[in-house]
């Protein structure tokens, strides 16, 4: 075969298996070449110029090293043709242009010269480079809200190039095949929206009620937005990808507070503000998908191992699935997350079922809660009680080790013998109260403790004073906790 910059990486290792440890020996980045997802999907969409690129290699140099180790295997030279004389920028030049391109739009440039700008300055965009991007401009000190604003702009300025990408191809069951059959569904509905409030400014009358039930289907995308923000974000930031994340969840939050907006607009019958408003919202969830599937996704193969892609299966098997199941059961046998390793000299941490803490971590964690907390074993001994500034009920230490039935007045002892007879007994799992005590009001729960197999392990009491809670009104959202809240008129 010809080698050239626009021979697909996927081509060349299918027809020499053996360069595969030679890339990877040439330069760590290849490694990913191990990954057997970005193998299958971006291998077929990286050339050896955009792999160059990503190695931080001279183009003519790699392809010369690539012949030599096909000759020096098989005996035979693959002929090369080799760019001409500065047509093949390197990954620095290629992101500096693609950042000149980008801060000329943020100055009020013209979108169609900045389109012609980018056919001269580069071929085919990668969608890393497209990360790397941001993630220099952020770091350049433009503010995350105006390379979310240009988000749409130079999206469409690179729009061409991407388009031209293959479709990233993963089994069924792999979260990107998950993503990707949300999509599907989101697009469909994205698309009904617009159509309806295009029929509802013409007039037509069973376009809001059509419209509610389409919006009410839309809300499944909430799901996938959380899945991604909670799963795939952070393990892209555990690379260094931290752009794409902020990025898309400032975009998130816009299209959630326009799907509200419509949502109310909807439920009024207030057609004119529903006309308005969901043209705009339908676009931006349609965008939002183009983004995913041309950037993120590829973006993320590139970047996560199989582990960590089993990783973000477990995670979202948690979570939930709003608008598709996973299609299969993958990876059949996933492999265990590898864990992230500490710092020298750090302490010790204590496995937990999400996570790890220091001793000293679990116990500030413990004296911070709102709430008392006392436990209570299977065998009805106190084993644990919080201590710290929301404490309601005095407790001492000598209470450990006691029966619980011995911490209580002998008037209300058969109370709490019938509480935990019936969470032993399985036919209740939580007994609540609520009193008042000093002029506060205290809500007392009772919780049932039980184990992978449903087997009684013992009782949680949560203790908490909800004196302020229920005086509360209207909204106090995160963006305006600095800001004095205003009550309801």
């Amino acid at each position: 075969m010809k080698l050239s910059q626009k021979t697909k990486v996927h081509e060349l290792l299918a027809t020499y298996p053996f360069l595969e440890d030679f890339l990877v020996c040439r330069s760590p980045k290849f490694s990913m070449l191990k990954n057997r997802m970005a193998r299958a999907t971006i291998g077929r969409l990286a050339t050896l110029r955009a792999a160059a690129g990503i190695a931080d290699l001279d183009l003519g140099t790699l392809l010369d090293e690539l012949a030599a180790e096909i000759q020096r295997v098989t005996g035979a030279r693959p002929e090369i043709e080799k760019p001409e004389a500065g047509s093949a920028p390197g990954r620095a030049e290629r992101l500096s242009a693609l950042k000149s391109i980008i801060q000329e739009l943020h100055d009020g440039g013209d979108l169609e010269k900045a389109r012609a700008r980018f056919q001269e300055a580069v071929e085919d965009v990668e969608a890393s480079e497209i990360a790397a991007m941001e993630e220099e401009l952020i770091r350049g000190g433009l503010p995350v809200s105006e390379v979310q604003r240009l988000c749409d702009v130079h999206v469409g300025a690179f729009r061409h190039a991407l388009d031209e990408h293959l479709q990233v191809d993963v089994p069924p069951g792999h979260p990107v095949h998950t993503y990707r059959a949300d999509n599907r569904a989101i697009s469909r509905l994205a698309e009904e929206l617009g159509s309806l409030a295009r029929a509802a400014a013409g007039g037509e009358a069973q376009a809001l009620p059509k419209a509610r039930s389409v919006l009410e289907q839309l809300a499944g995308i909430e799901n996938h937005y959380q899945r991604k923000e909670n799963q795939l974000f952070p393990l892209l930031e555990r690379h260094g990808v931290t752009g794409p994340s902020q990025v898309m969840w400032g975009v998130h939050d816009q299209i959630r507070a326009a799907l509200k907006t419509v949502r109310a607009a909807a439920d009024k019958q207030d057609t004119n503000a529903f006309a308005e408003k969901a043209p705009a919202l339908a676009r931006d969830i349609a965008e939002m998908v183009y983004k995913e599937e041309k950037i993120l996704f590829p973006l993320a193969l590139q970047t996560l191992t199989d582990g960590e892609w089993a990783e973000v299966r477990r995670g979202e098997d948690e979570l939930g699935y709003a608008l598709e199941k996973p299609a299969a059961d993958w990876p059949a046998h996933s492999p265990a997350p590898s864990p992230t390793p500490a710092p020298a000299n750090a302490p010790e941490l204590l496995p937990l079922k999400t996570g790890a803490l220091s001793l000293e971590q679990l116990n500030l964690i413990l004296t911070h809660l709102p709430v008392d907390l006392s436990f209570v074993d299977e065998s009805d001994t106190v084993r644990f009680y919080s201590e710290g500034p929301a404490r309601i009920f005095p407790r001492s230490p000598a209470v450990i080790g006691r029966k619980v039935q011995q911490c209580h007045p002998p008037k209300s002892v058969h109370i709490v013998q019938e509480i935990l007879d019936a969470f032993r007994n399985g036919s209740k799992d939580v007994a609540e109260f609520w009193i008042p005590l000093g002029g506060k009001f205290i809500h007392i729960r009772y919780f049932a403790v039980r184990d992978a197999d449903k087997k009684y392990r013992g009782c949680l009491e949560v203790s908490q004073d909800v004196t302020a809670i229920r005086t509360l009104q209207g909204e106090q959202r995160l963006l305006s906790w600095m800001k004095p809240s205003k009550p309801d008129a």
